[in-house]
């Protein structure tokens, strides 16, 4: 499993990680399900999403990216709208995944991330001990 360096771990001040320290060698890797954000959600969750999706930009811009140890629960709340598989056929189910940002899509859920005088985002004090391990 490839570890992604200099990933935020989590969204800073709370429990949203954005990383998993470990592949799961017993049962493999969780699958990636597309699941629905209604209108309803809390703010922190928005704000988790709305971190995460700074953090892949950030990270890897519109380059396809392997999933890697990036969390599959997160990733489910993006995917297929503004993360997508970048191979066919796309195995959900394994950490050599490739997707991509869709970059239309996220540009019109995110557009502060996205906008010209967008400013970086601040994620504070990232937990990125993965370097320890």
């Amino acid at each position: 499993m490839l570890k992604h360096r200099g990933f935020p771990g989590r969204l800073t001040g709370t429990d949203f990680q954005f990383v998993i320290r470990r592949a799961n060698m017993k049962v493999g890797a969780a699958k990636i399900i597309r699941r629905e954000r209604f209108a309803d959600r809390k703010n922190a969750d928005r704000a988790a999403d709305k971190g995460f999706m700074a953090a892949l930009w950030a990270q890897f811009g519109e380059e396809v990216f392997e999933r890697g140890n990036l969390d599959a629960g997160r990733l489910s709340w993006l995917f297929g709208r503004e993360v997508v598989a970048a191979e066919d056929p796309f195995n959900p189910a394994s950490y050599d995944a490739l997707l991509k940002i869709n970059l239309k899509v996220a540009q019109v859920s995110f557009p502060e991330i996205f906008a010209a005088d967008a400013e970086p985002y601040d994620f504070g004090d990232w937990d990125d001990d993965e370097d320890q391990g």
